[in-house]
């Protein structure tokens, strides 16, 4: 009896056991199953980024900057930067413009750029806001390419009245340097701006000005100008004829530029007028002052009263540094105690262009420009010669029309501003009869 009840449970026992056998997969099976499991379809596989990290672009060689001083050369500049002649001699020689270089002026910039041996592989040449010339180290050496900027062009205008000094009511109007003296030479055939200005005179421009990202860079040139001197007005337009030259003429299409200047320094004082019987202030005697006498600073340019060739540059007793330029076959003018001669016998020049600077040398008593006019050999008053000169040269009948047109807006704006200022003047006069 108890031999077949454990021969029953022997066999549930075995029975059971080979069940789990069945139910439990093989290696085979399972690793089968894992893969199926695991694998999804290619939509439904978590997207991949099949691309590499984008590496950083390369820091670029930082730029050392040089301002180039009074009396610098290439060889201190690029010394300085820590580079020698060898490298000056390549980056002259090698690239196009390289002679251009040479050609440094104090307050410009020349900045370097090496590479992680410490070569030189780049310059610039920073001339102005406007022009940089880069020099650059390639297979073949240094290559040179200008970099140019246009600046923005605005039309301002600006009204000044006199109340000392022509140059104190520019700087009063917001006018530059540059642009008073411009003024000043576009008149300057008209106007005698070291006698003629008196109190209560009024000057008006139309001016470009010229913006380079925002900031004001500079003044532009004239594009009309009037100017009122004792009651009688002088006006002047900037006009570019059919052959492309370009001048500035009144109304009527005269020229303002005449044969000569009527003052040929920059507007200073008068010190002595032309007097025949003065009293010369050195000698003591009746010494005729055939000419005339403007005291200036020292170093103060002198201009060529007119076109003309320079038949005499040297130095005297008297004269100290003087210059006589001969004007065609009438005219000759003579520039006394000059401080430095700027051209040689022989030379060429035309009107307005610096031939020297006032001093005091010879028989002077202090810095000063002596001028003399002569006329077939006989000394002339300089102030009033220009009255017997030929007339000035006018726009030919064919450009008249065209003219007119150019100047018709600009025109009618300067004529409005003159009328606002002696609407102001008038105001202000009648303010100060009340008072």
């Amino acid at each position: 009896m108890s031999a077949l009840l454990l021969l029953g449970c022997l066999a549930v026992f075995i029975g059971l056991s080979q069940r789990e056998e069945d139910a439990s997969p093989t290696a085979e099976a399972i690793d089968t199953a894992t893969v199926i499991a695991t694998e999804k379809p290619a939509e439904e596989q978590a997207p991949t980024d099949t691309f590499a990290p984008t590496p950083e672009a390369p820091v670029e060689a930082p730029w050392e900057e040089q301002v180039v001083r009074s009396g610098d050369n290439l060889s201190l500049i690029f010394k300085r930067a820590g580079y020698d002649n060898r490298d000056v001699h390549r980056v002259v020689t090698e690239s196009e413009d390289g002679k251009g270089l040479a050609r440094i002026y104090p307050g410009q910039v020349i900045a370097f750029q090496g590479d992680e041996s410490g070569q030189l592989v780049a310059v610039r040449h920073i001339k102005n806001d406007l022009e940089t010339v880069s020099y650059t180290l390639g297979e073949q050496g240094f290559t040179s390419q200008t970099l140019t900027r246009e600046p923005e062009v605005r039309v301002a205008d600006a009204t000044g009245v006199i109340t000392s000094s022509l140059f104190l009511a520019g700087q009063k109007a917001g006018l530059s340097h540059t642009t008073i003296m411009d003024m000043a030479n576009v008149f300057g055939g008209v106007i005698d701006f070291v006698g003629d200005p008196r109190k209560g005179d009024t000057m008006h421009l139309i001016f470009e000005e010229l913006y380079l990202d925002g900031e004001k860079l500079d003044d532009g040139d004239i594009i009309a100008a009037s100017y009122t001197n004792q009651g009688k007005t002088f006006t002047a337009y900037r006009y570019q004829d059919s052959q492309g030259d370009v001048g500035y003429y009144n109304e009527d299409g005269v020229s303002m530029r005449k044969a000569f200047l009527l003052a040929p320094v920059d507007f200073t004082r008068i010190s002595s007028n032309f007097n025949p019987r003065r009293i010369h202030p050195i000698y003591k005697t009746a010494r005729p002052h055939r000419g005339t006498d403007y005291a200036a600073p020292t170093g103060t340019p002198v201009y060529a009263a007119g076109d003309g060739r320079v038949i005499k540059a040297g130095y005297s007793r008297s004269n100290g540094n003087y210059i006589f330029i001969q004007h065609g076959e009438q005219f000759v003018t003579k520039y006394l105690h000059l401080h430095k001669r700027r051209v040689k016998q022989g030379q060429r020049v035309v009107q307005s262009q610096v031939i020297g600077t006032v001093g005091s040398t010879g028989a002077a008593t202090g810095p000063h420009l002596h001028y003399e006019f002569l006329m077939n050999g006989v000394h002339r008053n300089p102030r009033t010669i220009h009255k017997k000169l030929p007339k000035a040269k006018s726009l030919p009948e064919s450009e008249m029309a065209q003219f007119r047109q150019s100047i018709a807006a600009v025109s009618s704006q300067l004529a409005k501003l003159r009328e606002e200022t002696d609407t102001r003047l008038a105001m202000t006069g009648a303010a100060d009869d009340r008072g």
